[in-house]
């Protein structure tokens, strides 16, 4: 089995591996161009997003800098979602993004993680756990969601909360590590 079979398939891996290497450098090259771009270059911004995203929707709109180790190429972003300034995805694992989610500045949203054991991180070893967003969520500035999360739809997660367990639908969640704090209602501002 190769080490992209390996990566694809969530099993630990060497991301140094040269095949892997060689697919992965053409996407952080244009991702690069993409953050050159100028504030008002709104079709050119629309463009990557088609072309280097897994999947990209309508109206997404995503402030510069933006970072991430596939240039977003196992990124999934439905319609209309916002991503204000430096924007990680560390998209060596799938990041599944529902409509209309909202991201603060500074969020970094991670698949890939190293192993516990002490001679496999030796090696440089890493494996990826995919991360998922529902619709209408709004990921605070400074947030940090770990691999294999899942954070449900309509979720409002506060500003330097770290996400390390599964969040519910309908939530307001705070701290390190973020915990539902209340449920949220149609009424609340």
């Amino acid at each position: 089995m190769t080490e992209y079979e390996k990566m694809v398939q969530g099993m630990n891996y060497d991301p140094g591996d040269g095949e892997i290497m060689s697919e992965q450098m053409p996407y952080q090259d244009k991702l690069w161009e993409f953050n050159q771009l100028k504030p008002s270059a709104l079709a050119e911004k629309e463009a990557y997003m088609k072309e280097v995203f897994a999947e990209c929707g309508e109206g997404n709109y995503i402030e510069l800098p933006f970072h991430a180790n596939w240039g977003g190429a196992h990124v999934h972003f439905g319609s209309f979602i916002y991503a204000n300034s430096n924007l990680t995805l560390v998209d060596d694992g799938h990041i599944f993004v529902g409509d209309r989610v909202m991201f603060g500045p500074n969020v970094t949203v991670a698949t890939a993680n190293h192993p516990l054991e002490a001679d496999l991180r030796a090696k440089g070893l890493q494996y990826n756990k995919d991360v998922y967003i529902g619709e209408n969520a709004w990921i605070g500035a400074g947030v940090m969601i770990v691999p294999g999360v899942h954070i449900g739809k309509n979720a409002v997660i506060g500003a330097g909360s770290i996400v390390t367990k599964d969040i519910p639908d309908n939530v307001l969640a705070v701290g390190n590590p973020a915990r539902v704090i209340r449920q949220l209602k149609n009424s609340d501002a």
